[in-house]
Order: structure tokens, then sequence, then C-alpha cells
């Protein structure tokens, strides 16, 4: 299998890299990671204590690959359904450029359902990435929610279900 996009698409061999990427910096963290038997809309939940509080956070990740055809632009969109949604959700982008053959994603955005826009035509979207020359990087007003300032914001946020 080619790891070469096809017609503005990422690399296909790169999505479940993704999710496993976002799962290893989140255990890094001192999540505990727990995959589903069947992946029916949350990739993973993570569940880490912190003051005497279990925090639960089910995990989407969504990989983002623009193409080295893709023009500079800010902010750099992500607009689509989610599978499942929950209150505690985070949906984490991870983010590649436009060198599909990368070791790693630039940057990774760990964003709370809350956070995200709701378009009136449906779905969710988020705003919070520029690209330019091929790679992404965070907005002033989003850099909160990227990298470990981003990851230890969701020992915070929300109350866990």
């Amino acid at each position: 299998m080619s790891a070469v996009p096809a017609r503005g698409k990422g690399p296909k061999t790169r999505d479940y890299f993704a999710e496993l990427f976002v799962a290893g910096i989140m255990g890094d963290a001192q999540w505990q990671i727990y995959f589903p038997k069947r992946d029916v809309g949350f990739d993973f939940i993570a569940a880490k204590l912190v003051q005497d509080r279990m925090r639960i956070r089910p995990v989407q990740v969504r990989g983002l690959y623009p193409t080295a055809e893709k023009k500079d632009r800010s902010p750099y969109r992500w607009s689509g359904r989610l599978t499942q949604v929950h209150p505690a959700l985070v949906v984490a982008f991870c983010y590649f450029s436009s060198d599909h053959m990368t070791v790693a994603p630039t940057c990774v955005a760990y964003v709370p359902l809350a956070q995200l826009k709701r378009p009136s035509r449906g779905g969710y979207r988020f705003d919070g990435s520029k690209l330019q020359s091929g790679v992404v990087t965070p907005r002033r007003d989003f850099a909160h929610l990227f990298g470990w300032s981003g990851l230890r914001a969701l020992e915070q946020v929300g109350e866990s279900a």
C-alpha cells in the first residue's frame, strides 16, 4: 500500500497512527487509556485521578493532513460530524505537515466538546489552527488548547460522567 495521498486526502496508513500517537502522549501525561472492543464512536476513553477525583474523558481523534497543493490559510478549519458525543468528550486534532513522510504530527489540539462551534447547518467546527508553507500551527487565541497546556487543561474541564 502506498503512503501517497489520493485526491487531496491524507495517507490512510496514518489514520490509526494519529489515534495511537494521541493515546501515547496522554499516557505519558499519566492518563489511563482504555480502547473499546469495537470502535463505535469513541476512539478510546482516558481516565486520570486528579485531586482525589476521577476525570473520565471519551476521546475522538481527527488526523488532519494538508496536501502540498493547499495554500496558506488562517484559519485552517476542520468541520464535520462527530460519530458520538458526550459532555466530557475531547476531540484531539492531530495535525500533520504536508510532507506526509514526517515522523510525527506537527501539533495536537485537545478540544473539549464545549469549545467546538456549532454551525447552523449542523455538525461541528474548529478554527484553532493556521496553515503556513505546509505546516500547521496554533492560532494565538487557541494556543492554550495545544500541546501540554491543552492536555493539562483536560484535568479541569467539566465534570466527569
